[in-house]
């Protein structure tokens, strides 16, 4: 038997339901995906069709290639995040005041960061804040721990983090958010990054330092818009209402915030 009766009259069963349900497709349907062509990046929870060459450019490969290296996980691939990072960092460096990185791990953004735009050449201070160890359970909160918070897993990363740093114009300080801020004894702030995966720690960490961070400045908060974060951006967007500002949703999960007044 011929396999084209066949194929005609799947293809005409299927535009059939197609031309019926239409109008009942979602804009963001997987059936529309094919339309820009082929994908270009499809990682890290983002898959797109739109240029993407800032990952060959050699300025963010050199970047990326040390991010990659402090080894926060197999497989690491957040080529887009750290285009953010770094994008960020690069249209702030010559502003007045400090980095600091609430949330650091194996320090894969700042060390992005720092080759990027030649941080040591700037004359300002990182400021490295973690435990290095992960969540502090007593600060996750019923509802988080419920959502699967407690899920992510972390390795002590502190010896490592020293190691890599040591070159550079940081200071490293260990321990949770808020009980450390005190010891960040940054007076102006230029760039805030803030992914410590829980709301309290992250709260008290904007509060702190936003009367700090200078017109202009940014803030990166890196859990934004992922569903499993949504108390961290409904808390976020409290404090954002708060202070007159709005945050910018990035596809790659990110909010970002620029400082007006």
């Amino acid at each position: 038997m011929s396999i084209f009766p066949l194929f005609i009259r799947r293809l005409y069963v299927r535009s059939k339901w197609f031309i019926k349900n239409y109008d009942k497709i979602e804009y963001n349907s997987t059936i529309f995906f094919p339309i820009f062509g082929p994908p270009t990046y499809n990682t890290d929870g983002l898959t797109t069709s739109t240029n993407c060459d800032f990952i060959k450019e050699k300025k963010f490969a050199a970047a990326y290639e040390a991010a990659r290296k402090t080894n926060p996980w197999p497989n690491f691939t957040l080529m887009w995040r750290i285009h953010v990072v770094c994008w960020v960092a690069e249209n702030i460096k010559n502003l007045e005041g400090d980095f600091v990185e609430c949330g650091v791990n194996t320090g894969a953004y700042a060390r992005a960061i720092i080759e990027y735009i030649n941080f040591n050449s700037l004359g300002k201070m990182f400021y490295l804040m973690d435990t290095f160890e992960g969540l502090d359970q007593k600060l996750v909160t019923e509802e988080e721990k419920k959502m699967g918070i407690l899920s992510y897993n972390y390795r002590n990363t502190y010896e490592e983090v020293k190691k890599t740093f040591a070159p550079f114009n940081t200071k490293i300080i260990k321990g949770s958010i808020p009980d450390t801020l005190p010891q960040c004894d940054v007076k102006k702030i230029c760039f805030l990054s803030i992914d410590m995966n829980n709301v309290v720690p992250e709260i008290a960490a904007m509060e702190y330092f936003w009367d700090k961070i200078v017109i202009n400045g940014m803030v990166i908060l890196d859990d934004y818009g992922f569903p499993l974060h949504i108390n961290q951006k409904i808390a976020f967007d409290k404090f954002a209402k708060s202070v007159g500002h709005e945050i910018l949703t990035l596809p790659t999960g990110q909010g970002l915030i620029l400082k007006t007044h």
